[in-house]
């Protein structure tokens, strides 16, 4: 009875229009009230406690500071210098735009943990220029949309960092490595379909009409975008410093390079970008905190354990459930946003998953690539969404181009789901 009011109660206040943060407390708190007749003001002294505790996590230092990496380097025009090299890389052709846009985005993706601040980055440079060398505006918003969803797999991910706070016994170092991998497959999954549908098309011609930038100077010119995923994540391998730390240290990279090297920010500007980033963490902070109370209520109602009872008795075996969960939170996240999958349902999920000992940064892996492809896939699509403002196009033009993507991509989903080892074969030779 309980566990129907906490879910009931909780989508109806969705449904109503309600703040998912908000909604989250409220639904809690009834719970709780309703559980607890005789003790109401004892029991209701357990959400504000919660929604401290779930927000007083060192690990979540990390994430307002990869919001500001995100804006920083959006602003500090590395992005640009990162196109023109990669272009001298492939060389110029049908479909060799779309495969630039998806490996800066792969690079990025090294820097900032954010798949919409991506998707601003890489749609603010590769969109015009998708656009000068004929492809059709819905067509470079979904390449855009879809590449950016790789940011929250290659490390450094803010995704990954939720879900080692939801989750005890998945680190983040662990999480990072096993997203590498992963992210890296995710794509190469991508770019197929990109040159097949350009080249099926006709898209691009124009492009290979182009001077192709000489390789030297335009690698000298990326080197400082090139050398900040190097920084980040070989700093964090060599033990210079923690995830959290290396948060802070990307800040003062990217400060650097942006006002001191490139010369694209100035001081006048930093207002704007702190302000933009402290929005976005507000944001989160607050829908982690609500799901503070909320997974207080599933653990201390008992709402989670006879569901993960129920679920082993149903007799689908471990990868049967493993198969109906995936599928239902594939749905699910196309309507919810990913923060929040992570928010309400891992701690829902997480009783099944030692039910059936499945690997923690396994299925914190499987788990992302899930949101991963919900940021591209309508009607959510938060990177989308982006892309096809910066495009001046509707989301609804997207669909015929984007269902290959999708396509594609489930079947990156299905090649981890198979074969763990494809996200668990490196971290454990890092010795995570």
């Amino acid at each position: 009875m309980i566990a129907t009011l906490l879910l009931v109660s909780f989508v109806t206040l969705l449904l109503l229009g309600v703040p998912i943060a908000v909604g989250l407390v409220l639904s809690a708190a009834l719970c709780i009230v309703a559980a607890n007749l005789d003790t109401q003001y004892f029991g209701l002294m357990a959400a504000p406690q919660n929604f401290y505790s779930a927000v007083a996590k060192y690990p979540l230092l990390a994430l307002p500071m990869f919001v500001l990496v995100g804006s920083i380097f959006d602003r500090s025009g590395v992005a640009q210098r990162m196109v023109t090299f990669a272009i001298a890389c492939v060389g110029r052709g049908p479909g060799m735009l779309p495969t630039v846009a998806i490996i800066v985005a792969m690079v990025l993706g090294g820097i900032s943990g954010s798949g919409p601040a991506n998707a601003a980055a890489v749609g603010g440079v590769m969109i015009a220029a998708m656009a000068k060398a004929g492809y059709p505006a819905p067509f470079s918003a979904t390449v855009v949309g879809a590449a950016a969803a790789t940011d929250i797999l290659i490390p450094p991910s803010i995704a990954f960092v939720v879900y080692s706070v939801l989750v005890p016994g998945a680190s983040v170092p662990a999480l990072f490595a096993a997203g590498m991998i992963p992210g890296v497959l995710a794509g190469v999954a991508l770019i197929a379909p990109a040159i097949w549908l350009s080249r099926k098309h006709g898209f691009g011609q124009e492009e290979a009409k182009l001077p192709r930038p000489p390789f030297w100077r335009s690698l000298r010119e990326a080197a400082w975008g090139l050398a900040a995923p190097v920084l980040i994540l070989g700093g964090m391998r060599v033990g210079w410093f923690t995830p959290t730390e290396a948060a802070a240290v990307a800040v003062g990279y990217g400060l650097f390079v942006g006002m001191a090297i490139h010369r694209t920010i100035g001081w006048r500007d930093l207002y704007g970008i702190f302000r933009e980033a402290a929005e976005i963490s507000a944001v989160i902070m607050l829908i982690l905190a609500g799901a503070g109370v909320f997974a207080y209520a599933i653990n201390t109602l008992g709402v989670a354990d006879p569901l993960a009872v129920w679920v082993k008795a149903a007799g689908m075996g471990s990868s049967g459930t493993l198969a109906l969960v995936l599928v239902a939170l594939l749905v699910l996240s196309m309507f919810i946003d990913g923060v929040s999958i992570f928010l309400v349902f891992v701690p829902l999920l997480y009783p099944i998953a030692q039910a059936f000992q499945w690997n923690l940064v396994w299925f914190g892996v499987l788990l992302t690539l899930v949101v991963a492809k919900a940021q591209f896939t309508p009607p959510l699509a938060v990177n989308l969404m982006v892309s096809c403002r910066m495009a001046g196009v509707p989301i609804e033009s997207t669909v015929p181009w984007v269902l290959w993507f999708i396509v594609s991509f489930l079947v990156m989903i299905a090649a981890v789901f198979f074969y763990p080892e494809l996200a668990l074969w490196l971290p454990r030779q890092l010795g995570y």
